[in-house]
């Protein structure tokens, strides 16, 4: 769960810059609509809320359509969410935060200011136990070597190079690379740990960084850039100069 709050909350809303400012009564008049939807359940049309595909905190599945929000409906909305938000008032507990978009409490769900939902930074039980067992079953899937990590982070892959970032634990993240050609069950050609994160500006644009000798490797990720531009990118520095750069895919998140 902390990962989750950390790349939900804090990455992409980057909360220590939020001035939260009271609710517009337009804004109040829809999120009351909102509450009374949780209220009844009323799945049909709290999907209609929703653009997807939906993300999940990884390994977690996004949440793909329609049909897949309302089959797993009661694994997001369970009875705490619901209550959180059932129990909420409009101008009391949501506030606007500027273009990032309305938020009920501290961050537990964002709404922008067209009713759509953005953000869901709750995990139920039920998704825990999801999670979990998917992050078991990466373990058993990467060579034995690296297997020791907390919670997956992401995986890239460049025209070169296949890479692994993980969490082994109090934010202390691991760097791993493999040739594009080989399998993440082979041996890693690369292993770098003690990695940081660090925020690029209030957009949520990040990049992980990591260091071994004069070498400085950092992995881009872009959730505000230029029209077409990749997703991710890996930058590698050697005593402060750029020795290579290549765009990324996100393979998983």
């Amino acid at each position: 769960m902390k990962t989750f709050k950390i790349l939900l909350t804090i990455l992409v809303f980057n909360s220590s810059f939020l001035i939260a400012q009271d609710l517009k009564p337009e804004y109040q008049k829809f999120i009351s609509k909102f509450i009374l939807e949780v209220k009844n359940s009323d799945k049909e049309a709290i999907a209609k809320r929703i653009k997807f595909p939906f993300k999940r905190e990884y390994p977690i599945p996004s949440v793909k359509d329609k049909a897949d929000f309302i089959k797993r409906y009661n694994q997001i909305f369970d009875k705490v969410l619901i209550e959180k938000i059932t129990k909420s008032g409009p101008a009391k507990d949501w506030s606007e935060v500027g273009w990032r978009g309305i938020m009920l409490n501290q961050g537990d769900l964002w709404i922008d200011t067209d009713g759509r939902i953005i953000s869901i930074n709750h995990q139920s039980d039920e998704e825990l136990k999801i999670k979990n067992s998917l992050i078991a079953a990466q373990k058993k899937n990467v060579n034995s070597l690296i297997s020791n990590f907390k919670e997956p982070i992401a995986i890239l892959e460049t025209s070169k190079f296949r890479i692994r970032i993980d969490d082994l634990g109090n934010n202390n993240y691991r760097y791993v690379s493999w040739g594009i050609k080989n399998k993440m069950t082979d041996k890693p050609d690369l292993v770098i740990e003690n990695g940081i994160f660090v925020a690029d500006g209030t957009g949520g644009n990040h990049h992980f960084e990591f260091k071994k000798g004069n070498f400085r490797y950092e992995c881009h990720f872009i959730v505000l850039g230029e029209k077409n531009s990749a997703p991710a990118a890996l930058i590698v520095y050697q005593s402060g100069k750029e020795i290579l750069s290549q765009d990324a895919k996100i393979v998983s998140r």
